[in-house]
C-alpha cells in the first residue's frame, strides 16, 4: 500500500520548461501531492503545466509569481490566473498589493500568500536596496503582520523567522509557507536564512518548499521520500 502524501512538502519545479517539470513529477511519483512553479518557467509553459498537474494529475499547485505592480494591475493579473485553479498565489506583501490581490481572487479558492522578505537576502542586500534600518526577522514579522491585516492568506517567510509569525495575533487561521528549507546534509546554494524539514515545521510553518535537493538529486523520489520520512 502506498504512503499517503503529505502535503506538508511542496516541490519546487525549479526547471526550464513545462515538460521538463511534468517529467519531474513523474519521476517523484504518488508520495508528493504539492508543486510550486516559478516565475523562471512562465515563458516556457508553466501554467499549461499548471492545469495538467491539477485536472489530470490531482496535484495542489502554488503559483510563485511575486506579483507587485499598482493595485489594477495586480487585481487583473490574478483575476486572470485564478482560472486556472491554482491553490496559492504569491504577491509581494506590501498592504495595496495584498488588498487588490485579494480582490482579484474573490470567489474564488485561491490563497494569496503574501512575501515578507526574500529568503535569498540579507541585511547588507536591504541597505543596498535602501530598505529601512533593523534586523531582518523585525521586518519579516512586521511585513507579515500588515500583510495579513490586508487580507493575506499566508505569508512567505523563512524558517528562522516563522515562530515570531506564528505568534502574532494576527496569524491565527493563517498559512506560514517557509522557502529556504534544506535537509541537514544539502549545501545551501543561494538562500541566505535556511533550516532543515523538521525545523521549519516544529517553528510552526505549514508547508516547506524544498527544489534543488530533490529534482538535482540522482533519484528524486528517494530524496523526496527522505524528507517525507523526517516529517512523520
Amino acid at each position: 500500500m502506498a504512503p499517503t502524501p503529505d502535503d506538508r512538502l511542496i516541490v519546487a519545479l525549479d526547471v526550464a520548461d513545462g515538460l521538463t517539470g511534468l517529467t519531474l513529477t513523474q519521476r517523484i511519483g504518488p508520495r508528493v501531492s504539492f508543486y510550486k512553479i516559478g516565475l523562471g518557467m512562465l515563458t516556457g509553459g508553466g501554467l499549461a503545466l499548471a492545469h495538467e498537474l491539477k485536472q489530470e494529475h490531482g496535484k495542489r499547485v502554488f503559483l510563485d509569481m511575486k506579483l507587485f505592480d499598482i493595485g489594477a494591475t495586480v487585481e487583473a493579473a490574478v483575476r486572470g490566473l485564478c482560472q486556472f485553479d491554482l491553490d496559492f498565489l504569491t504577491v509581494h506583501g506590501d498592504p495595496h498589493v495584498v488588498r487588490a490581490a485579494k480582490e482579484g481572487a474573490s470567489g474564488r479558492g485561491t490563497k494569496i500568500l503574501a512575501v515578507t522578505v526574500l529568503t535569498s537576502l540579507d541585511r547588507q542586500d536591504l541597505d543596498a536596496a535602501l530598505i529601512r534600518d533593523g534586523a531582518v526577522s523585525d521586518l519579516v514579522v512586521d511585513r507579515a503582520a500588515r500583510a495579513f491585516e490586508a487580507g493575506a492568506d499566508g505569508v512567505i517567510a523563512s524558517p528562522h523567522e516563522a515562530a515570531a509569525i506564528r505568534a502574532l495575533p494576527e496569524a491565527e487561521g493563517r498559512l506560514i509557507v517557509t522557502p529556504g528549507v534544506r535537509p541537514a546534509d544539502s549545501a545551501r546554494n543561494d538562500q541566505k536564512r535556511v533550516a532543515t524539514p523538521v525545523e521549519a515545521i516544529s517553528a510552526g510553518a505549514d508547508h516547506i518548499v524544498v527544489g534543488r535537493p530533490i529534482w538535482a538529486a540522482a533519484n528524486p523520489a528517494v530524496a523526496a521520500g527522505d524528507i517525507l520520512d523526517t516529517l512523520r
